[in-house]
């Protein structure tokens, strides 16, 4: 008998595999016995040389007690369930999903495994390579608090920031806000290296500039602090902690949009947050 928990983990590609040779260096400290399967042989051993064991299949890790899931697709996701749940366990195992997926297929899968004895939770992941490298991940979780409660040490593993979001499909509905904020912010950055280009400004620098300061501000997470998305009133706190924002928001966009204009850059996206910002933080429409 052992107090080890058995981890298998399926897909080493981009992400997961950081994830994966993290957890694989971290086994003593989280209790954990770590198996890894990919199609790819050399992903593989680069998981097997940070200290974990290989697998030969889906089926050989399918009775262990966690199996974590990180591939590209809703059907490949769909595809593993189904080999796992052809095998038979004398344990329940908790197959954890940290693929994007669709919103309503972890609620899916979660009916098809309940007969099988297998909790499903949807844990998709923030941070990106660099953050799966060196375990700074924020991981967001969807399931049953027994569910949560039997993966949690193992995600602790591989993350930083671990959220339990809410029952199953909590956590992709969680990462498909967290990026569509991420995108958005994006094609902003894209409207504004035109405008900085236009001006006959360094691109380049300009970006070293906004990852400079996003990392003292915060980024647009800076005004993510209320608990509502509702309009505020003038003496909620909130009022008079945003009102300067809005202030100086109106009059950069205001110069901005200008510049673009005498430039002749089409600035959509600043045009649409001069107008929605304020609305947008709580203030009552004009």
């Amino acid at each position: 008998m052992t107090d080890r928990t058995r981890v298998g983990f399926v897909g080493l590609g981009d992400i997961g595999g950081p994830m994966a040779r993290c957890l694989a260096g971290r086994q003593e400290a989280t209790g954990i016995d770590l198996e890894v399967f990919d199609l790819d042989a050399d992903r593989v051993a680069a998981v097997v040389a940070a200290g974990a064991k290989p697998a030969g299949s889906v089926a050989e890790l399918a009775t262990g007690d966690v199996l974590c899931v990180q591939v590209n697709t809703d059907a490949q996701v769909r595809s593993v369930l189904a080999e796992v749940l052809e095998v038979p366990r004398e344990r329940p195992l908790t197959f954890v999903i940290h693929s994007t997926v669709a919103p309503d297929t972890p609620a899916e899968l979660e009916a098809l495994a309940a007969p099988h004895d297998v909790r499903v939770v949807d844990a998709p992941v923030s941070g990106g390579a660099m953050g799966a490298a060196d375990g700074r991940l924020a991981i967001m979780v969807g399931g049953t608090d027994e569910a949560f409660a039997s993966i949690r040490d193992v995600l602790g593993g591989m993350a930083e920031k671990v959220v339990h979001a809410g029952p199953i499909g909590a956590g992709t509905r969680f990462k498909l806000a967290r990026n569509l904020m991420h995108y958005a912010a994006y094609c902003a950055a894209t409207e504004a290296q035109r405008l900085a280009e236009a001006a006959g400004l360094d691109i380049v620098a300009l970006g070293d500039v906004v990852r400079h300061t996003d990392a003292i501000t915060g980024g647009p997470g800076a005004i993510m602090h209320r608990d509502t998305t509702a309009e505020m009133s003038p003496d909620d706190f909130w009022w008079g902690a945003f009102d300067h924002l809005r202030f100086l928001a109106d009059k950069d966009l205001g110069f901005a949009i200008e510049l673009a204009e005498e430039l002749g850059v089409e600035t959509p996206l600043a045009r649409l947050a001069r107008e929605r910002l304020a609305p947008g933080l709580g203030y009552p429409e004009d």
